[in-house]
């Protein structure tokens, strides 16, 4: 299990949370667009504006940044657990191959295009063999597809 984050860490998460949705909305875009014309318009000083602005501009970007590493982090507990899963999947059907288990940490990206390919043509004799070519046909694309990230 993850590292738990004190009170002030997960309070901090929630207003970062928050204001980042918040001035994310088109509503409030306009708005700070309304806000920095009247600004002008009423003839106050540019000085505290782009004071204003800066500071807003270095906060918000903290702010997106510290959403974007949680859900970061949440996505990586994801991919390991699914990759647990799989694993164990593979070491459980008796005709799979084991070496397949943690290709994904020890192969690069050509290897393991070679091993799909390898999988695709697998699939291929197991659909003639049982005469369901169909099937075989649905499996292939099926890797393909996976294999593309789509």
């Amino acid at each position: 299990m993850g590292r738990e984050k004190n009170k002030l860490v997960e309070i901090g998460d929630q207003v970062s949370d928050s204001f980042s949705r918040l001035f994310a909305h088109a509503a409030m875009q306009i708005g700070g667009i309304v806000f920095c014309v009247a600004w002008f318009w009423f003839g106050f000083h540019a000085d505290g504006l782009t004071a204003a602005l800066s500071i807003l501009a270095i906060t918000l970007t903290q702010m997106v940044l510290n959403g974007q590493y949680d859900r970061e982090a949440e996505a990586r507990r994801r991919d390991v657990a699914m990759h647990a899963k799989l694993d164990e999947l593979i070491h459980a059907t008796m005709t799979a191959r084991d070496e397949m288990a943690g290709i994904e940490e020890e192969l690069d990206e050509t290897e393991i295009r070679e091993l799909r390919e390898e999988a695709k043509e697998l699939v291929e004799q197991a659909a003639r063999r049982t005469n369901d070519l169909a099937d075989g046909e649905k499996a292939k694309r099926a890797i393909e597809r996976v294999g593309d990230g789509k």
